[in-house]
């Protein structure tokens, strides 16, 4: 094993657990649960990943109950069909000596009304005001409708049960943890974000109000979980067409990881400055994340995963120098299920990924196409 790489393989005490190595495997999304139901062909994603190594698997954004988003087929959390299928899963991970956690998902505005599964909900598509996120494409609708106007949540107590309650199912399911999705636009996003989020009441205006709902939500999760509970948030924004001016975006931050610090949680994982395009032009608020807020993180128990754009080499010379405790790599295990077995014996990342089923599976209606059919490298 090369010595630039050697921090990467130090074993690190994540709550309650210890992982192997440092290395995370990100949430991806990948729409292979068939009808919201972990199936076996997720059974064999998970497992060839935890074989590859990975340190802690976390899981694609899961949803904590039925919604209409963009993925047909994302998984849910919400039944005990799924906890079923939940429960192979993480049986295989831990067969084959790796850990994960549940990635629990609310997508707020950005989901569709006249999709299946919300319609199937009976509910309206909440978000924390009636402001439409510009963008989206809904592929499997007539016309391919992007975003619409949603409808603001009356209560948010509701949905932070809800979260509570999904869980309460990934602890069944054996989940090892849970990490909210905190990031990418998405519903905590919205509530913290005052271009999405307009409420006067405690959920809304201030900086406390607005990170009231993730807070929240948090205090919920570990009141199941205890201390095995991650956050993952994208302080830069852009995706799903969010971000405030720098310096609002720092004290929103600084003011929810300071507050989010104080309750005892395993990991915050921090995505790195990733525009996006929304209307034709740039959209997201460039800062340096670790700059910006590795200092507000005061818990020693509590330790820093650093998301996108990392090399082994980076991400190994950022823990050595104490800034990150351990490196999230995304797009890698898409088209490598042996990532952390590749930089361990320097084997390259250079498998190409399958763009065209990242998604969504083979024309030919195999779902393990651009999914479980990736070569693990040769070793001696």
């Amino acid at each position: 094993m090369s010595q630039n790489i050697q921090a990467l393989f130090n074993p690190l005490k994540l709550g309650s657990i210890v992982l192997p190595n440092r290395i995370m495997m990100s949430a991806l999304t990948r729409n292979r649960a068939r009808n919201t139901i972990p199936t076996d062909n997720l059974v064999e994603y998970y497992t060839q990943r935890a074989r590859g190594g990975a340190g802690l698997i976390v899981s694609e954004g899961t949803l904590i109950s039925r919604q209409g988003t963009e993925w047909q087929h994302a998984p849910g959390i919400w039944s005990a069909e799924q906890v079923a299928g939940w429960k192979k899963v993480t049986d295989a991970v831990h067969a084959n000596d790796s850990f994960i956690y549940s990635q629990l998902w609310h997508v707020g505005r950005v989901g569709h009304p006249d999709a299946p599964e919300q319609k199937l909900a009976g509910t309206p598509v909440y978000a924390p005001s009636a402001i439409s996120a510009r963008g989206g494409s809904f592929r499997f609708l007539p016309g391919n409708p992007g975003y619409v106007t949603p409808t603001e949540v009356p209560d948010p107590n509701v949905i932070i049960e809800q979260f509570k309650q999904a869980a309460i199912n990934a602890k069944e399911a054996g989940f090892d943890g849970v990490e909210l999705h905190g990031a990418n636009g998405y519903l905590v996003t919205q509530f913290l974000d005052y271009n999405s989020n307009k409420r006067t009441d405690q959920w809304g205006g201030s900086v406390e109000n607005r990170s009231r709902f993730g807070l929240e939500v948090l205090k919920a999760l570990t009141s199941v979980f205890g201390r095995n509970v991650g956050v993952k948030l994208s302080p830069g924004g852009g995706y799903n067409d969010v971000g405030m001016e720098l310096q609002d975006t720092l004290d929103t931050y600084r003011y929810f990881i300071t507050e989010a610090d104080k309750l005892g949680l395993s990991y915050f994982v921090l995505a790195r400055y990733a525009p996006t395009e929304v209307d034709g032009k740039q959209r997201a608020t460039e800062h340096d994340v670790l700059e910006s807020y590795r200092s507000y993180i005061k818990d020693p128990e509590t330790k820093l995963f650093l998301n996108y754009g990392l090399t082994p080499e980076e991400g190994a010379k950022l823990i050595e120098e104490g800034k990150i405790d351990g490196a999230s790599f995304g797009r890698h295990w898409i088209s490598h299920p042996d990532v952390t077995k590749r930089i361990k014996f320097g084997k390259p990342l250079d498998t190409p990924v399958n763009y065209m089923n990242v998604y969504s599976p083979g024309e030919d209606g195999r779902w393990d196409v651009g999914y479980t059919d990736y070569p693990e490298a040769q070793y001696d």
